[in-house]
């Protein structure tokens, strides 16, 4: 880990930790509410059933968090999961009618929560192009 990458894995890693830690608790209302979401950018995630679905994005969230967090994960390998986990978010932000204002990427009220996570996709992309040495 570079000293430079680390406030961006500082903050991005205790702010997913904190949402996967969240998720592992979360009741069926809660599931439903994130899986129904979910399912309706991702079609294919409509045959998960909803607590299953947040568990294991919980787990996913809670492990991402981890490895931006440990200085012994590399940069590269910590920014590649960065910027999947950012990019499926922001999928589902463009795939979501009423985050976005009509043909437009910016956002409506509704989606600036969302919105957001562009952010960690930057931050996600500047740890895989880093370079290994400090």
């Amino acid at each position: 880990m570079r000293i430079a990458s680390l406030p961006p894995r500082l903050a991005t890693g205790a702010f997913i930790l904190h949402e996967g830690l969240g998720k592992l608790r979360g009741d069926e209302e809660r599931a439903k509410g994130v899986h129904g979401a979910a399912a309706d950018a991702y079609p294919f995630l409509q045959h998960v059933p909803p607590t299953r679905f947040l568990r294991l994005l919980g787990i996913a969230e809670v492990t991402l968090g981890a490895a931006l967090l440990v200085p012994f994960v590399p940069d590269r390998l910590a920014g590649t999961g960065l910027t999947a986990f950012s990019g499926g978010l922001l999928g589902m932000y463009l795939r979501t009618p009423g985050m976005h204002e009509p043909g437009s990427v910016w956002p409506t009220p509704d989606g600036l929560a969302v919105s957001k996570d562009v952010w960690m996709l930057g931050i996600g992309v500047g740890l895989v192009a880093s370079r290994s040495r400090p």
